[in-house]
């Protein structure tokens, strides 16, 4: 994926969030706390393979972020181009706290954890904007 693979990466999860909406926020919860250690060690192998810091030919970060975004949300096209635009907004801008993510963390965490960060914050956001607007 030569052009924005953050983008295509993050398309790629969403299928992946729409099986996910119709199970129980117990199973979502326990699924999204495992994926986690095997996408920090995806990373942090394809770094070490591709020989370059956060490559692009990884995606399971973007994936990883998207999933946390639109969990145990209901699936449907405001919550998830909503949710899609926000994430992809603070993956590529990183305002802080998302910037300082590589200094806290390292190797496969570290990539991994800019995108949860992001993650967070576009869920934060879009639950505000589902409740009051």
């Amino acid at each position: 994926m030569p052009f924005a693979p953050g983008t295509w990466g993050t398309l790629v999860g969403l299928p992946l969030c729409y099986v996910l909406s119709f199970m129980s926020w117990p199973f979502q919860f326990m699924i999204l706390i495992a994926f986690m250690p095997i996408a920090a060690w995806i990373c942090g192998s394809g770094e070490i393979y591709l020989e370059t810091k956060d490559p692009g030919a990884i995606v399971i970060d973007e994936i990883a972020g998207i999933m946390v975004t639109l969990a145990f949300l209901p699936f449907n096209y405001i919550t998830v181009i909503a949710g899609f635009l926000l994430f992809r907004c603070f993956d590529i801008i990183k305002p802080f706290p998302i910037s300082k993510a590589e200094t806290y963390f390292q190797g496969g965490t570290a990539v991994l954890m800019d995108d949860i960060i992001a993650g967070l914050i576009a869920r934060l956001i879009l639950e505000i904007l589902l409740r009051f607007v």
